[in-house]
C-alpha cells in the first residue's frame, strides 16, 4: 500500500474551544474514505487543514507524493461566472468547458455555460451542486475532497456520482450523513468524536456494528474491571480491620509480655504495608485502567399519537401546475389514507416542494381540484427555515400556555440534546442541525395528525437521522416525506408519489423494490448513452479525417475544373455531416 499524506498530531482550536486533539492517521493512494461524527465534530474543518486552507496550532500533514491535484467540493460552496468551489477557473480552456459541458448533460442539466451569469444564478441548490460537482469532475483530480456531496441533488445525480466514483481511480475523502451514499462508496470510515479519530475499515453498515462491538467489549472490560476494584476495596477494608486490631493489641497494657506486642506490631506493620500496595494499585487503576466508554449523545424525537381512523384524508382529482410555460404536472388523480407514509419522489426541479405548497394551501392550483380533510391537523416542515425568528430565544419559539406546558417542552428539548443554556440561547448563535433539531420540536409539540415534511434531515448528523427515523416509525399519524436520503425513505414509507412525464403517478410497491428497479434502468441507459456518444466521437473523427484529406486534395487542382467540383461537393456534405452529429 503507498501512502499519500500521513496527519501527525493535528491540533486546532476556535478560541477556548478544541475541535480537533492530537489527530494522527494515514491516507493512501486508492482510499475511499467517509468522515463521519455528529455537527461540529471538526469534519470541515479537518477537510480544510487537509486541503492547506486552514493551518492547525500544532502538528503537520506530510505529503508521501508530490504535486497531487486536489478536487474540493465545499459544502456552502459559491457559484459565480468565474467563481467555482472558491477557484477561478479558465473559462477559455475549450477541453474543460467541452468536459464540464458533457459531465453536466448526464446530470440533468442542460445548457449550461459557465460564460452566462444570468443562467448560473437561476438555477436551484440541487442544480448548482450538480454543476459544483460536474467542474470538479471535470478537472480530473487525483484527490477527490467532497464535502456533503449529495446536498440537494437528486436519485438521476446520486446514482451517477455513485457509479462515477466507483470508476473513479484516485483517493477519495467524503463528509456525509447519507449512509445509502456511505454504504455504496467507501470501504473505509473515520469518526471524528470530541477532537479525535478512530478508524473502521469497511462502509457505513460496518462502522455502525463494529462501533457498537467495540462499545459492549469495552463496557465488558470496565464492568471486569469495576468488580475487581470492589474486591481490592474489601480487601483493604478486610486488612484495615486487621491492622486496626493489632494496633489495638500491641498497645495493651494487659498484654503478656513484650513478645505478644512485638508480635501484634509487626502483623500491624504487614497489613499497613498490603493495604498501601492496594490503594496504589486502586490509584494506578483509576489513572491508567479502562475508562467507562459513553454512550451515542441523548437524542430523542417522540411524536404524539394521532387518532385518525383509515380515511382518505388527501384526494386529487385531474389537478396541474405550472409556471410560466412550464409544466409541473398535469392531469393527475392520486389519494392518501391514514395512518399512510408517502414518499415523494422525482428530480430536482420537478414541483415536489410546489405539491407539499399545495396541500398545505400555500399555492393555488391551475386546474382540478384537492380535497383535504377537514379533520386533520397538518404539521409541515419546510427546507428553509425563514418561518423563524432568529431574535428570539429557543424557548421563547413555542407557545407555552401552562407550568405544565413548559415543564413538557423543557423536558423534550432536553431529550433533543438541548441543555438549560442551550435553550436561552438566541436562534441566531444555533448550528444549522440544532436549528432543524429546534423546528422538529416546535413541530412535535404541536400534536399534529399529518406530517408534511420537505427534506426533514437537512445539516442533520447521522446519529440524530436514525433518531428521527426510529420516532417517525412509531408515530402512528400520516406522513407525506421529500427526501433525497435513500436509506429514510425504505425506513419510512410505504408507498411513493412518483414525479414522470409531467404526471405524478401513486406506486404502491415497497419503495426499495422501485428504487432497485430505477437504479438498474439509470445504470442501462447511462451504459447505452456512454456507447452512443463514443460511436459519435468515432464517427466525427473518422469525418474529420477526410476533411482534412479532402482539403489537401483540393489544393492540389484548379478551381472550375470537374475534379475540383467533386471535391467541393464532398466537402460541403462532410461538413453538413459533422453539423448533423454535433445536434
Amino acid at each position: 500500500m503507498t501512502m499519500m499524506l500521513s496527519l501527525q498530531g493535528i491540533n486546532k482550536e476556535f478560541g477556548e474551544v478544541t475541535i480537533l486533539n492530537n489527530v494522527n492517521f494515514n491516507i493512501a493512494l486508492g482510499d475511499r474514505i467517509g468522515l463521519v461524527g455528529l455537527n461540529g465534530a471538526g469534519k470541515s474543518t479537518l477537510a480544510n487543514i487537509i486541503y492547506g486552507a486552514l493551518k492547525p496550532e500544532q502538528g503537520s500533514i506530510l505529503w508521501y507524493k508530490k504535486d497531487i491535484e486536489i478536487g474540493y467540493l465545499k459544502q456552502n460552496s459559491f457559484y459565480s461566472q468565474r467563481t467555482w468551489s472558491g477557484k477561478e477557473i479558465n473559462i477559455k480552456n475549450e477541453e474543460y468547458i467541452g468536459n464540464l459541458l458533457e459531465i453536466s448533460s448526464y446530470l440533468g442539466i442542460e445548457k449550461i455555460d459557465p460564460m452566462e451569469e444570468e443562467r448560473l444564478s437561476s438555477l436551484s441548490g440541487g442544480e448548482k451542486m450538480k454543476l459544483a460537482l460536474a467542474n470538479i469532475w471535470s478537472r480530473n483530480p487525483d484527490f477527490l475532497i467532497l464535502d456533503e456531496p449529495t446536498n440537494h441533488i437528486d436519485y438521476q445525480g446520486m446514482n451517477w456520482l455513485i457509479e462515477e466514483l466507483k470508476k473513479y481511480k484516485g483517493t477519495i475523502l467524503i463528509i456525509s450523513h447519507d449512509r445509502y451514499f456511505l454504504d455504496s462508496v467507501v470501504n473505509k470510515i473515520i469518526e471524528i468524536n470530541k477532537g479525535t479519530t478512530s478508524i473502521y475499515h469497511g462502509n457505513y453498515s460496518f462502522y455502525r456494528e463494529e462501533k457498537k462491538r467495540r462499545y459492549e467489549s469495552e463496557l465488558h472490560q470496565y464492568e471486569i474491571q469495576e468488580c475487581n476494584k470492589i474486591k481490592i476495596q474489601q480487601e483493604i477494608t478486610r486488612l484495615k480491620s486487621w491492622s486496626d486490631k493489632g494496633h489495638r493489641e500491641s498497645t495493651k497494657k494487659e498484654a503478656a509480655g513484650l513478645g505478644k506486642k512485638e508480635y501484634f506490631r509487626k502483623k500491624a506493620k504487614k497489613m499497613d504495608k498490603q493495604i498501601k500496595s492496594k490503594i496504589k494499585r486502586l490509584e494506578k487503576i483509576d489513572l491508567e485502567g479502562v475508562k467507562k466508554p459513553e454512550k451515542d449523545k441523548k437524542i430523542d424525537f417522540k411524536f404524539s399519537e394521532a387518532a385518525l381512523r383509515k380515511i382518505r384524508i388527501i384526494e386529487a382529482a385531474d389537478i396541474k401546475k405550472s409556471f410560466d410555460s412550464r409544466i409541473l404536472f398535469r392531469k393527475t388523480s392520486f389519494y392518501i389514507m391514514s395512518g399512510e407514509r408517502v414518499g415523494v419522489f422525482g428530480p430536482n426541479g420537478c414541483g415536489k416542494s410546489t405539491l407539499l405548497n399545495t396541500i398545505i394551501g400555500k399555492e393555488s392550483l391551475d386546474e382540478g381540484e384537492l380535497f383535504i380533510s377537514k379533520s386533520i391537523s397538518i404539521g409541515y416542515l419546510s427546507q428553509e427555515a425563514q418561518e423563524i425568528n432568529r431574535e428570539q430565544s429557543v424557548i421563547e419559539l413555542f407557545d407555552i400556555e401552562s407550568r405544565e406546558d413548559e415543564s413538557r417542552i423543557r423536558t423534550m428539548l432536553a431529550n433533543m440534546g438541548f441543555d438549560e443554556k442551550m435553550i436561552k440561547q438566541p436562534i441566531s448563535t444555533l448550528s444549522l442541525g440544532e436549528l432543524t433539531r429546534v423546528r422538529m420540536a416546535k413541530l412535535i409539540a404541536k400534536h399534529q395528525d399529518l406530517l408534511v415534511l420537505d427534506e426533514p434531515l437537512n445539516h442533520l448528523d447521522i446519529y440524530s437521522r436514525e433518531k428521527l427515523e426510529d420516532a417517525l416509525r412509531e408515530y402512528d399519524g400520516s406522513i407525506i416525506l421529500v427526501s433525497h436520503d435513500r436509506y429514510m425513505i425504505e425506513n419510512i414509507c410505504d408507498c411513493l408519489l412518483v414525479f414522470e412525464d409531467n404526471k405524478i403517478k401513486k406506486i404502491l410497491s415497497e419503495p426499495k423494490d422501485y428504487l432497485d428497479k430505477l437504479f438498474i434502468k439509470d445504470k442501462r441507459n447511462n451504459s447505452e448513452k456512454n456507447k452512443n456518444e463514443n460511436n459519435i466521437r468515432e464517427q466525427k473523427m473518422l469525418i474529420e479525417n477526410e476533411i482534412a484529406y479532402v482539403l489537401g486534395e483540393l489544393t492540389k487542382v484548379t478551381q472550375d475544373t470537374p475534379a475540383y467540383n467533386q471535391l467541393d461537393n464532398k466537402f460541403k456534405e462532410l461538413i453538413n455531416k459533422k453539423r448533423n452529429l454535433d445536434k
